[in-house]
Order: structure tokens, then sequence, then C-alpha cells
């Protein structure tokens, strides 16, 4: 038996386009002579649809696309991801399901069991969950079909919820031949090895071998990494298809094969993922052209590496925005930065605006010194800068703080947080360190130095990130052992060796830059929990 598994990238409502997708996969199936084909979940609509899922038009849409597919299925065994009506009209009036389709004709469904609701997951909002797993037979074969989050809780891996079923559990007793899961899973940094032992799981307790089909591409904030595969009824990977990119993966079951891993991943996927984000972002909505400010800082030299290998170097405006406290040589390390990229810069400083910005208000600030006010003017005039640019030329900015910064509000609203899609967000500032060395693995396109100066946002004099934050290396632990992990100050403090008083007043940072986050750009989630994708938390609380 011939299968292929159709990785493919869906736009969200994209029915004409998405619909055109799976037509020509099962074109390239039949000229391969594959016996069954295989998609992701929700793949006709794109996932998350989100409350497009309470238009009844978009219900509708998606069953008049969905008889096309049926009607193009001549000669094989096909199952997609689809929303269906659900015909008792209970608690919700959509499914999440997978059309079982076989030459021509529609079998059946399997609706989806486990809903999740929590980290970006909110599916019960929208889904009455399925009740039960069926057995679809296929030239002899005993097939079952789950739908991602359902063979999860047999793995153990979900932390945060119990269901009151496992759909696993009740497959143990079927003597199935094959397992078919249709996926939707976002990634996140390391999150392929989880899944690989998902699958083990469900491998090791039904001992058959299970193919998993992952969605790929970049929707909103989610990235979705592909990495399709084959484990065998020992929990052994087989096969695997392409990281970050469409595959067609064909497996033939008659044949014998080597076990397989991952490639290393390192630093790559973290990269890839990133440089998918900002491209799907942009193309999907149909725009070419990014613009950033490029300080001559380690954040903004990240994004525009980010940004060029996303859209291409002519794609690319780089802004130079120098202001009187900007050292030298940030202006010559963004320069050479600029050539070593091919991107196109532009030089406009602000130090005359800042000036009339500060006669206009002298009448107003009589008496009182200087502070974070003036140091906050010059960011929003850079932001301000590039808004015009933006509106004038149609490039969509790209914000550069990362997410230590975006964490504690050591940013400016209005200011270096303006945009239309902030690129390294969910990057701890070690991590941006770390990827920019990647970066530099063969030759150096990042200035070392660049790498090597200390932090500083460069808006008064010898100013330094170190005046106002911890060593990032405290920050990023506290920022990812709270926000992720959920531990108490008292747990980060003993786990790391950290005064607990330092500990608690980051955590208060955190809490405190809420209302910041909330107007900053959609960020393009990589950790396990990012600050705006998935994170719910009031702006007005008193919580210590």
């Amino acid at each position: 038996m011939r299968i292929l598994v159709a990785q493919l990238n869906p736009t969200i409502g994209a029915m004409v386009q998405n619909t055109g997708k799976i037509i020509q996969v099962l074109e390239r199936a039949r000229a391969q002579q594959i016996d069954i084909v295989l998609f992701s979940e929700l793949v006709l609509c794109g996932y998350p649809p989100e409350d497009f899922l309470l238009h009844p038009s978009f219900i509708a849409a998606q069953e008049a696309y969905l008889e096309r597919v049926i009607q193009a299925s001549k000669g094989l065994f096909v199952v997609l991801g689809t929303v269906r009506r659900n015909p008792n009209k209970r608690e919700k009036e959509i499914f999440n399901s997978a059309a079982i389709i076989q030459d021509g004709k529609l079998l059946g469904f399997h609706d989806k069991i486990l809903l999740p609701t929590y980290d970006v997951f909110d599916e019960r909002r929208y889904f009455e969950p399925g009740t039960t797993t069926q057995v679809w037979e296929f030239k002899g074969k005993k097939i079952a079909v789950l739908i991602c989050e359902d063979m999860w809780q047999h793995s153990g891996q979900v932390k945060y919820t119990e269901y009151g079923q496992d759909p696993v559990e009740s497959l143990k007793n079927k003597h199935l031949d094959l397992v078919l899961n249709l996926s939707a899973s976002p990634y996140h940094f390391q999150k392929r090895d989880i899944r690989l032992k998902v699958c083990q799981a469900v491998c090791e307790t039904l001992k058959c071998p299970l193919i998993m089909c992952c969605q790929v591409g970049g929707n909103d904030q989610l990235v979705f990494d592909g990495y399709s595969m084959v484990v065998d009824g020992q929990g052994r990977l087989r096969q695997l298809a392409k990281g970050f990119e469409e595959d067609d993966l064909v497996v033939d079951l008659n044949k014998s094969l080597e076990a397989c891993s991952f490639p290393e991943e390192s630093l790559s996927d973290l990269y890839r993922a990133l440089v998918l984000g900002v491209r799907d972002y942009m193309h999907k909505l149909d725009l070419k052209k990014g613009c950033l400010g490029l300080s001559g800082g380690i954040d903004s030299a990240l994004v525009a590496c980010i940004a060029a290998d996303a859209l291409g170097k002519e794609n690319v405006l780089a802004v130079s925005m120098p202001s009187l406290y900007s050292s030298e040589g940030s202006v010559s390390d963004a320069q050479q930065l600029a050539r070593n990229l091919g991107i196109e810069l532009l030089s406009i400083p602000i130090e005359t605006t800042f000036n009339a910005l500060l006669a206009t208000l002298e009448p107003h600030f009589i008496g009182l010194s200087p502070d974070v006010t003036e140091e906050n003017m010059q960011a929003r005039i850079r932001g301000l800068i590039l808004m015009a640019l933006s509106n004038k030329w149609g490039h969509i900015v790209l914000s550069t703080g990362n997410k230590s910064e975006m964490g504690l509000g050591y940013c400016t609203i209005y200011g270096d947080m303006v945009g239309g899609l902030s690129v390294i967000s969910d990057v701890t500032k070690q991590l941006v360190y770390s990827l920019s060395g990647w970066v530099n693995r063969r030759q150096e396109i990042i200035p070392q130095t660049i790498i090597d100066k200390p932090p500083s946002a460069e808006l008064r004099p010898n100013q330094k990130d170190s005046d106002s934050l911890p060593d990032y290396a405290i920050v990023d632990r506290v920022v990812q052992d709270y926000v992720e992990e959920f531990l108490s100050a008292e747990e980060i403090a003993e786990k790391c060796h950290l005064n607990v008083d330092v500990v608690k007043d980051l955590i208060h940072r955190i809490h405190v830059a809420e209302y910041k986050r909330r107007q900053g750009a959609p960020c393009i989630r990589v950790s396990k929990r990012a600050f705006l994708a998935g994170r719910r938390f009031p702006i007005v609380q008193k919580w210590q």
C-alpha cells in the first residue's frame, strides 16, 4: 500500500487556493499510483480559523469545496481535515473533523474527540467534541483516524488539562494495521522531539505504524514546522518530511525502511521558523516590502538578517536614525551590516527634530529635570519616521524588540514598539546572541563589533542596558521560568540561586508592562509561551 502524506501550507479562509492545492495533490497521487492520500487538520480552511467558524457562510463554503474534493478523489482513499455541521445541534454547531473519502464517495467522518483549550488553542469555543473512534477498512487493512490532540493525552505530554477519555485506549483491542493522524501542531523551539514521543507512545500501545501529517507555514503569530513523520509499530522513526516547507512524503508500507532521525536542530529550526513567520505573514497579506530601524545594535541586526532571508534583500529598507547620543561605531556598524546583506539603508538623523520638540515643550517642562521622558521622545520620533515611510511607500514596519525587553517593559510604546509585525519579541536576549552567532557560522554577516558591544538604547550619554536591568542571564531565566513554566518567585530564586527580591522585582515589571504589550505589534511565537499568542493576563491587577 502506497500513501502520500500531503504536507501543505494553507492560508486561512483561502478556500479556492487551498482546494486547488488539494486537487493538485490528488492528481500527483494518481500519477504515482498512490492508494491513500493524507492531509492535515482543517486543511480546507487553514488552521486556526478562529471566529470565522462563527459565520454560517464560512461553514457553507467549506461544504461546497469539500464536495469538489470528493469529486476529484477518483481511484483514491482520501483523509482530509475539514469542518462539518453537528447534525444533533447540541452545545456547539460544528465538529473539527476528518472527512473519509473513497473513489468519489464520502464514507463518513471522524470527529476530533479531545479539543484543546489551553495555550494558543481555544477549540472548545467553537467545536463539539466527538464521542467515538471508528475503524475504516481499505484493501484488507484496518485503519484508525485520529486528529492531533486525540493522541496527545495518551503520551502524557498534555500538562494543562485532563480529558475524560483516551481515544488511543479505545482502539487498543481493534487489531489495527495503521493509524493516520491529521495535525496542526504549532512550532515552538524543540517541539519536534515532543511530537515524536507522542507518536511513539501511540505505536507502542497499538502495536502498529502511525503516519502523522502536519501543517506547515505561518498563520498570524503561529508557525507550523511540518516534519510529517512515519513511526513503525515499535516506535522507531522511519520516514520524515521536510521542515518549514511543503512536501509530498510518499510511504510504501510494503518496503522495509531503515530507522531515521531528525536533522540536527541546533538553532537552524528556530531561525527558519522566524523566517517562515515573516515571509508568510507578509506574502499571505499580499505584501512584499518591509522596513526597520537599524540602530547598530544586536536586535535590529538579527531582524535585518531574518527580513532579508524572508523577503529578499531588494524588499528590505533599513533606516539609520542617529541621535546626539548615538556612537560613531553604531552608525558605522549599521552601514557595514547593510552592505553585508545588500539591503538599502537610509540615514535620517533625529537631532534637529528632537531639538524642535524640546523647544515646543520647554514652556511646559520648566523646573523639571530631564528624565525618561526625553529618552522616550527620541524613540517616538524614530517610530514616527518609520511609520511615515511605511505610509508613503507601503513598507510594513518590522519592530525589533526582543522578549526580554518586552517582558520587562524596557521598550517605548509608540516608539520602538511601532510596527506591523514584531519579529523577535518571543526570542530572549541570550537567544538573540546565539542566533546571531549562528548567522555568522560560515562568514561574518553581522559585524563582530555589534555582537561584542554592551547593549545600549543610546538615548542618554553613556547609557547601558545594565544601568536599568540586571544581567540578561538573570532576566532571561526569570522570564522563562515565570512566563513559560509558571514558577513562583521563591521557586525561581531557589532554582537559579538568585536573590528573591530581585526575582520579585522582575516579576512585578512583567505585570506592570502588560498594557504596553497589549498595544504592541503581533509577534511570531517560537517559545513554549509567547507574551501575546495564548497568554492572557489582565492589565489591571494587584497579584504579586
